[in-house]
C-alpha cells in the first residue's frame, strides 16, 4: 500500500467557487425560484450542447464531441483558461485518452518522460529505502508531469474559435421539461441547452443541484509548488518520494527546466486560507525543516506566486446511497464534479480525461435524440461508476495509512514494507484502460 501511495498528489482537483442555483424543487433562501429564472424577459439563445466548465474535463469533453461530429458551448467562469495551479502527473491511462483526442503527442513533446521512483527517509538526509525502475517494474508504463496551464491550452486550441465563452459564471439551473435545462448566467445571459455536461469542479453547483453532498475534507492538506530553473533543472527524470511521520513529501522534474514538488500534512480542519504567497511558501519549508537538501534546494527555487495550499477532499459514490450521475436525459456530471477523489493514486486528471471520452463515445451517437440520450447517459454512468468508485474510496484509504505518524507503523513502513515487500506492477494496474483512436468527423463543427 505505501508503493500505491507513492503515486501521491500527483494530480490535483481543482475547486470553483460557490455559486447560486435553483430546481424544480423548492429554493433554499436567498435565492430565486426557478419558475423566476423561466419567466424572465431576458432574450434566450438555445444550444444542443452545453460544457459547463473549462478545466480538464470539460475541455476534454468538448474535443472529444468534436471529433464525433458533436459541437459543444463552452462556459468558463473565469476571464480566461486558468493559468494558475502547478503540474498534473499523467499516467499511460490518461496518455491512452490523449492520443484517442489527438493531442499527446502534442504534449509529450514538451515534457519528460518519467523513467522511475526512489523512495526515501527523511532521516540521515535522506536515507534510501527503495528505488524502482518503470521499464523493469511495469513495462509499458508512461508516466510524465504536465504543466495545467499547458494542457488546458492544448485542449482548447482544439476548439473552434468562439467555442468558449469566458466570465460566464453560473448563477442559476432550471429544468424547462422537453424544452431542455434553462442556464442563467451571473451577467443576466440565458441559454437553453438540450443537453448540460457539468464539469464544474469539486464544489460543482450543478452536482448540489443534482443532490449530491458537498466533497468530504479527509484530514490532510497539500502544498504544491513548481520550481523554475532558467539555466536547466539537475535532476534525473525519476519520482522522488520521501516519507516522515505523517508527512510526506516528493518532487518530479516536469521539463528541463521546471521541476514540481508536493508536501503532504495531516491537519484537524483546512485553518483559514493564506493568500499571501510569502507566507505559504515560509510554511511550506518550515513543514519539512532538516529534510533532504533537493527536496529544499527545489522549493526554494519555486517562485512566490507558484505555491498554492489546498485541503484534500473526495466524495465516494455509494451504491444506492449516492444520486444519479444524469438527470432526465439533460444534465450529466463528470471529472471532479462527480467523483471528486484525493491524488494517493494520481488518477484524478486520468479519471476525467477517462469521463470525457467515454461519455462523448455514448452521447454523441444519439445527441438528436431525447430518449436515446437519456439511455447513453444511463449507460455512461454504470460503465464509470464500476471504475471511479473503487479507486476514490481505494485513493482515500492509501492516503490514511501512509499519513500515520505512529512511530512503529512508519519503522515497519521504512523497514520491511517498502523495501522487501513493494512491487511497482500490482500498484499500478489500476492505470490499464484501453481506448481507441478517435477519428476527427469529416464535417466536425
Amino acid at each position: 500500500m505505501a508503493l500505491a501511495a507513492s503515486m501521491a498528489l500527483a494530480s490535483s482537483s481543482m475547486s470553483s467557487p460557490q455559486l447560486r442555483y435553483c430546481s424544480s424543487a423548492p429554493p433554499p433562501r436567498r435565492l430565486r425560484p426557478a419558475v423566476a429564472v423561466a419567466a424572465s424577459a431576458t432574450p434566450r439563445s438555445e444550444e444542443n450542447v452545453v460544457v459547463v466548465g473549462a478545466g480538464v474535463a470539460g475541455l476534454a469533453t468538448a474535443v472529444a464531441l468534436r471529433r464525433l461530429g458533436v459541437g459543444a458551448a463552452v462556459l468558463e467562469q473565469g476571464e480566461a483558461l486558468r493559468a494558475g495551479g502547478t503540474s498534473l502527473t499523467l499516467f499511460k491511462n490518461g496518455w491512452r485518452v490523449l492520443d484517442a483526442i489527438g493531442v499527446a503527442d502534442e504534449l509529450r513533446a514538451k515534457y519528460l518522460r518519467i523513467q522511475g521512483m526512489r523512495m526515501r527517509s527523511p532521516a540521515a538526509g535522506g536515507r534510501d529505502l527503495r528505488e524502482f525502475s518503470f521499464e523493469e517494474e511495469a513495462p509499458g508504463q508512461e508516466v510524465r508531469a504536465v504543466e495545467r496551464r499547458v494542457l488546458l491550452e492544448t485542449l482548447a486550441s482544439k476548439l473552434p474559435p468562439g467555442s468558449i465563452s469566458f466570465s460566464s459564471k453560473l448563477k442559476s439551473i432550471a429544468e424547462q421539461g422537453p424544452d431542455g435545462t434553462l442556464l442563467e448566467l451571473e451577467d443576466g445571459r440565458q441559454i437553453l441547452s438540450k443537453i448540460v455536461i457539468g464539469c464544474d469542479g469539486v464544489n460543482s453547483p450543478i452536482a448540489r443541484w443534482m443532490g449530491f453532498s458537498e466533497p468530504r475534507y479527509v484530514g490532510h492538506m497539500a502544498f504544491r509548488g513548481l520550481a523554475e530553473y532558467a539555466d536547466g533543472q539537475p535532476f534525473e527524470p525519476k519520482v522522488n518520494y520521501i516519507y516522515g511521520r505523517g508527512v510526506r513529501a516528493g518532487f518530479v522534474p516536469v521539463s528541463s527546466t521546471k521541476v514540481y514538488w508536493f508536501i503532504c500534512f495531516n491537519r484537524q480542519d483546512p485553518g483559514p486560507k493564506i493568500t499571501d504567497p510569502a507566507a505559504l511558501k515560509s510554511e511550506a519549508l518550515e513543514l519539512v525543516r532538516g529534510w533532504p537538501s533537493d527536496l529544499l534546494a527545489v522549493m526554494r527555487s519555486t517562485p512566490e506566486g507558484a505555491v498554492v495550499r489546498t485541503p484534500l477532499v473526495d466524495r465516494w459514490l455509494w451504491p444506492g446511497l449516492a444520486p444519479s450521475a444524469s438527470r432526465g436525459g439533460r444534465v450529466v456530471l463528470a471529472g471532479d464534479a462527480w467523483h471528486p477523489m484525493t491524488p494517493n493514486l494520481g488518477q484524478g486528471a486520468c479519471c476525467a480525461l477517462e469521463d470525457a471520452v467515454i461519455l462523448a463515445r455514448r452521447i454523441a451517437p444519439a445527441a438528436a435524440d431525447p430518449a436515446g440520450v437519456e439511455a447513453a447517459m444511463r449507460a455512461y454512468e454504470a460503465e464509470r461508476w464500476a471504475r471511479v468508485f473503487p479507486l476514490t474510496a481505494r485513493a482515500g484509504l492509501v492516503g490514511a495509512l501512509v499519513q500515520w505518524g505512529n512511530p512503529a507503523v512508519c519503522a515497519a513502513r521504512d523497514g520491511v514494507v517498502i523495501p522487501r515487500l513493494v512491487r511497482l506492477g500490482p500498484f499500478l494496474e489500476h492505470t490499464n484502460f484501453e481506448c481507441d483512436l478517435i477519428e476527427p468527423a469529416p464535417q466536425s463543427p
